[in-house]
């Protein structure tokens, strides 16, 4: 391991992003403690790079076994400078349709699996002085979709966690960059998915969705490596990033709020007695 090397983290690298991801560090000359609930999967990239894969199995919704992979992971490469929580999955189902079970299982691992994470490797880096905590958020984690709704909220509280993180953590040198993507072809609305029960009174509104999403091109995971690895490497990256052409839909959501809090602003004031 050279001094210009980084030391990777990131959790759910079996697929998708965190293997794409998990692929372009390594291929570069990094060190990755590649984390999956079943490390067969990595079997791969250990037999690609050898001893700068670090595969580790790892279910980031148990928090004692964060800290103690996050404690090996450290012992083993001495330092850890790029986290990426990457582990998560979507949970399609209206409000009224999500089960308690459903609903708690989503934040388990969608915003509890990262705080996890995220507190156990604080202490580190902040004895380093340094550190970049990537967490893979989502469009629906600035604005929200009907079916989509339990999710996007678990993407709600990844959000405003990170956001205070952020704010708490800059004077010890450590940066927090939440990635927000839009469709990709991923298996995110395939095998790893979860569906609630469907209610015949939400059928019209659920194929309004599901032909507004069917009707996107969705991005080439691959193409997202390249931006990884630049926010990685920026001196001032970004607080909040999109991986899709999305400004303009934000945009209007934003003015969209802007003009309800100016329309009813005497209200706000008035309620304050």
């Amino acid at each position: 391991m050279t001094t210009d090397q980084k030391i990777w983290f990131i959790t759910g690298t079996s697929r998708g992003f965190g293997r794409i991801w998990a692929e372009a560090a390594l291929a570069r000359g990094d060190c990755v403690v590649a984390t999956a609930r079943n490390t067969d999967a990595l079997q791969a990239l250990v037999d690609q790079y050898g001893d700068r894969v670090l595969p580790l199995p790892l279910d980031v919704c148990d928090r004692k076994a964060v800290f103690r992979t996050v404690a090996a992971a450290y012992e083993h490469f001495g330092r850890l400078d790029v986290v990426i929580n990457n582990a998560g999955y979507g949970l399609f189902g209206m409000v009224e349709e999500v089960s308690e079970q459903q609903a708690r299982a989503q934040f388990e691992t969608n915003f509890f699996g990262a705080l996890w994470v995220t507190q156990a490797v604080l202490p580190l880096m902040r004895m380093q002085r340094s550190g970049h905590i990537l967490q893979v958020s989502t469009i629906g984690g600035v604005t929200a979709f009907p079916l989509f709704g339990l999710y996007n909220a678990s993407k709600w509280a990844l959000e405003g966690m990170s956001q205070a993180l952020a704010a708490e953590v800059r004077e010890f040198g450590i940066k927090v960059t939440l990635i927000e993507p839009t469709a990709f072809a991923t298996e995110w609305a395939g095998n790893s998915a979860v569906h609630a029960t469907p209610r015949t009174e939400y059928d019209g509104v659920r194929q309004q969705v599901l032909g507004m999403w069917s009707g996107q091109t969705p991005g080439q995971p691959e193409a997202s490596a390249a931006a990884v690895l630049a926010l990685v490497d920026a001196e001032q990256p970004p607080l909040r990033v999109f991986f899709g052409d999305m400004l303009g839909m934000m945009q209007a959501e934003y003015g969209q709020r802007l003009h309800d809090w100016e329309q009813w602003q005497a209200l706000a004031i008035a309620a304050r007695g």
